[in-house]
């Protein structure tokens, strides 16, 4: 209570920075770097955990469809644990890698709906394997020059002109 006192009759005087729902360290993810490396190692494991689970139930496509996703994610959303929420939305967010972000995010969406609404298996593997190369297609754009190496060698690959 008296530091809800103190912070109010402060702030008249000081002007204090206002904490926003992605703060960094000092925010609501203050983690010590011990913690952080545990974080990071528990969800990377669970990810692949279930990314490994997923290829067991690979016959059933639905199951597959969430294991397969939820796997992804966690996979991805473990380097939050060591960079930081807000910097793990700003490097999504760049510009060199928006539409990637954005095409896996809906692919993600897409392959859930078609697993959990439409229970098509034929539409939940379309929607996995797009989701695969749309996680390829982001995870390239950490490397440098790697797109246009793998766009390079598909264009050459596929080349139809003599």
């Amino acid at each position: 209570m008296w530091k809800l006192i103190n912070r109010s009759a402060s702030s008249e005087y000081e002007e204090q920075p206002e904490d926003d729902l992605l703060g960094g360290t000092e925010g609501l993810c203050s983690l010590s770097p011990l913690q952080r490396l545990y974080g990071f190692a528990a969800c990377l494991a669970a990810g692949l955990v279930c990314v490994f689970l997923s290829l067991i139930v690979f016959v059933k496509p639905i199951k597959f469809a969430l294991l397969f996703t939820f796997g992804n994610v966690l996979a991805i959303g473990s380097t939050t644990f060591l960079i930081g929420p807000q910097q793990q939305l700003r490097m999504m967010l760049d510009p060199v890698r928006v539409y990637a972000t954005a095409i896996y995010a809906g692919c993600v969406v897409v392959a859930l709906i078609c697993a959990l609404l439409v229970h098509s298996k034929i539409l939940t593997i379309i929607a996995i394997i797009c989701e695969i190369c749309a996680l390829v297609w982001y995870s390239l754009s950490y490397i440098p020059f790697a797109r246009r190496v793998v766009s390079n060698l598909t264009i050459r690959l596929f080349d139809t002109e003599i």
